[in-house]
């Protein structure tokens, strides 16, 4: 099987050889270009199995980069995991609501980039569970058909839409998550969700979870996600 194809935008030219380099090393294919219509191209052109995204671009930046990348059908899917630097907490939010599937904050060490493109690859190589399947992360166990959570096999009560968070969490557990992007997967109707009340349902969550409780982290200024 070849390795898989990332594409990395950047309009760094050291920042271009130092994750070209780290990537290749651990065997993937990857290409490398400096400007976002570079980028639009070349993903159109090749279907990589990952973009490596800076959003600070000249000309077309990464946000727009990724809005049209997740517009267009043929492009939709590929995974995107943002370069930003630190303190851009609203460009990352931004991105988030576009599309993109996680984030890296610059400056970066090169184990921490190539654990977290694994880790974006192998979500998107895991199929959703069916409807009666039984989703487990470490020990939480989420039951589908029967609607149960149980937390180191003991019961416990969720409403519908804590128990909808919590299922939209562990789908894709490792990935950062907004308020908004919450509630657009969950729209509970046994409580009416906006983004404060997003917060209100991830306190109870990680109060009826007990110690378990605590696999759901606060991403400062961003949102929530669940431990990997």
């Amino acid at each position: 099987m070849p390795k898989p194809c990332i594409l990395v935008v950047d309009d760094e030219e050291d920042i271009l050889e130092l994750v070209h380099y780290n990537l290749a090393k651990e065997g993937y294919q990857v290409e490398t270009v400096a400007t976002g219509e570079e980028a639009l191209a070349a993903a159109r052109r090749r279907k990589p199995d990952l973009v490596l995204l800076d959003l600070m671009l000249p000309g077309l930046d990464g946000l727009e980069v990724c809005k049209k990348l997740k517009a267009d059908p043929a492009t939709a899917p590929i995974p995107i995991v943002m370069l930003t630097a630190k303190g851009e907490d609203a460009d990352i939010v931004a991105g988030l609501e576009l599309g993109a599937d996680d984030y890296i904050t610059k400056p970066f060490s090169p184990r921490v980039l190539t654990a977290r493109v694994r880790a974006a690859l192998r979500r998107r190589r895991v199929e959703p569970p069916t409807g009666d399947s039984v989703f487990r992360t470490r020990e939480i166990s989420i039951d589908l058909g029967r609607h149960e959570v149980r937390v180191a096999n003991q019961p416990v009560e969720l409403t519908a839409t804590e128990f909808n968070i919590l299922h939209f969490l562990a789908l894709r557990a490792g990935l950062v998550f907004t308020r908004g992007q919450i509630i657009d997967a969950v729209k509970g109707s046994d409580y009416p969700v906006t983004e404060r009340s997003v917060d209100v349902q991830i306190v109870n969550l990680r109060r009826k979870l007990g110690d378990a409780g605590d696999d759901i982290e606060t991403v400062r200024g961003v949102g929530y996600r669940l431990k990997e």
